[in-house]
């Protein structure tokens, strides 16, 4: 089918068009010249009448006009050139000819182009729903991702599907649950193994603990008594003498000889008695965080689960310090198995990192722990079997170093034009006329891009089969019943009264 003919100058990157009948953005399709048959994407439609143009100012007369009706509609638009379909979408090294049709590109052609090696099902294509979306899996686990969205849009239900998906091919996968969103879902390709945030105390580094002990860093001599207690403790474990006597009371008791404030003679170090109070309060407000024979959590990751750990009992604060931590470890356990030169020992160290509301832990404005590995491990973690995945729904406050190590995307609607700069600064791919498509996307509408994607696409993320609870509250339905529902259970109680013998 003819969508168009050329019209005006032409480039190797884009084509204008004009058309008598409407296509649609994000439709596929083919020009063919010089011998060859490039694949196109109409990005822009402009609907126009030269006859009602924007310099009549005469409300009359353009009434007048509009109701005699006139020939001079046109559909104006723009095609992006995406490379030839015969020669490995390579981009051309001619312009397309002035005058050459535009075609509708063929089922075909299009199902040639999403077949990939280890694919991925994502859903169909926006405009022709019987056109199945598959993008290769490898670049995704390797060359890192990001899922970016306004609330409501489907993002949840995009992860959902993405981890299900990956399930089949037995990918460890570690998500950073924030909201408890993932510990009850039910994937049809596997199961969830939950682990609780627990940490050894002896798998720890000095900064991480120093972190959540509160001391600051320009608080020098309570950092020096604070190392000194911290060395004492994993001495003293790495003896095996104090196995039973909790990490924090070995620090505790070494400063509180130390400090002489059982000597009344002594004279009592302020800094270190504060020292002594910090390691105090950290053993109540932690509790339940610090666990003296907890394994190292990276050790607890299974394969073909989806391992959720569930953040949504501690604090940002300890959140950040989490997630530090467990890259880490993940990372320096990949690199130590790459030196020994075993490349199926660094495969099975391979892990999918997906983490929830990236806009908390690796921050814009702000520095953090969890910023400073999540930007390492996008560095680095490619060339050690280790990949990321950056979910948000405030992309505009996502540390602009993170996101662009993102080689691909899926963006779901965004309506605020600073989250559009924001991502659009981050990915080389996203053009101008795919960011203005973001506002009219629907839910669970996606622009993907990348490398995990020979083109850019238009795609309609299929509906998750299993179990989530990623949904809005239905807070209204809920109290819309609560008299009823509060009369009933008056009724009830007085019924048991009455059966009891206490009726009046």
């Amino acid at each position: 089918m003819v969508v168009g003919i050329c019209v005006g100058e032409t480039s190797l990157t884009e084509v204008t068009f004009i058309s008598d009948k409407m296509p649609k953005v994000g439709e596929y399709v083919t020009i063919e010249y010089d011998g060859k048959k490039v694949l196109g994407m109409i990005e822009n439609l402009i609907r126009g009448n030269d006859a009602l143009n924007v310099d009549i100012n005469d409300f009359k007369a353009i009434q007048k006009i509009s109701r005699i009706g006139v020939e001079d509609n046109y559909i104006r638009g723009k095609v992006k050139i995406l490379g030839d379909v015969n020669d490995n979408l390579k981009l051309p090294r001619t312009p397309v000819l002035p005058g050459t049709e535009i075609q509708l590109a063929d089922k075909d052609v299009l199902e040639e182009i999403f077949k990939v090696k280890n694919p991925i099902k994502l859903g169909t294509l926006v405009n022709q729903s019987d056109v199945e979306v598959n993008v290769e899996a490898n670049p995704i686990l390797s060359r890192h991702l990001a899922i970016l969205a306004m609330t409501g849009a489907g993002k949840s239900n995009t992860v959902s599907v993405l981890i299900d998906q990956l399930l089949n091919y037995n990918v460890p996968i570690f998500v950073f649950d924030m909201h408890g969103e993932y510990v009850n879902a039910e994937f049809p390709n596997g199961d969830v193994n939950v682990i609780k945030p627990k940490l050894n105390p002896k798998y720890m580094e000095f900064y991480e603990m120093k972190k959540l002990m509160n001391i600051p860093s320009n608080a020098v001599i309570q950092e020096r008594h604070f190392r000194d207690a911290f060395n004492y403790a994993n001495d003293e474990l790495s003896k095996g003498t104090s196995e039973t006597i909790n990490f924090l009371d070995i620090m505790y008791d070494y400063l509180e000889v130390k400090s002489g404030v059982n000597d009344e003679e002594a004279k009592v170090d302020k800094s270190m008695v504060d020292v002594m109070n910090k390691i105090l309060d950290a053993k109540i407000k932690y509790s339940n965080l610090f666990y003296q024979n907890a394994p190292n959590i990276v050790s607890n990751i299974q394969a073909a689960h989806v391992n959720v750990l569930d953040l949504s009992q501690v604090d940002e604060y300890v959140a950040s310090v989490l997630v530090s931590h467990i890259l880490r470890n993940s990372l320096q356990r990949s690199k130590d198995a790459a030196h020994t030169g075993n490349k199926e020992d660094l495969m099975k160290n391979s892990v999918f990192f997906i983490l929830e509301e990236a806009h908390i832990l690796a921050p814009k404005k702000r520095d953090s722990d969890s910023k400073r590995m999540i930007q390492r491990v996008a560095r680095e973690g490619r060339k050690f079997g280790l990949g990321l995945c950056l979910v948000s729904q405030s992309p505009k406050t996502v540390d602009h170093d993170a996101l662009s190590q993102m080689n691909n995307m899926i963006i779901l609607r965004l309506v605020e034009p600073e989250d559009q700069r924001h991502v659009q600064s981050a990915s080389e791919s996203l053009s101008q006329d795919l960011v203005n498509q973001l506002p009219s996307l629907n839910v669970g509408e996606a622009i993907v891009l990348g490398l995990m994607s020979k083109v850019p696409t238009l795609v309609k993320i299929d509906e998750f089969k299993g179990r989530q609870h990623g949904d809005d509250m239905d807070i209204a339905s809920y109290f819309a019943n609560f008299k009823e529902k509060e009369e009933e259970e008056i009724r009830k109680t007085e019924e048991e009264l009455n059966d009891l013998g206490y009726g009046y």
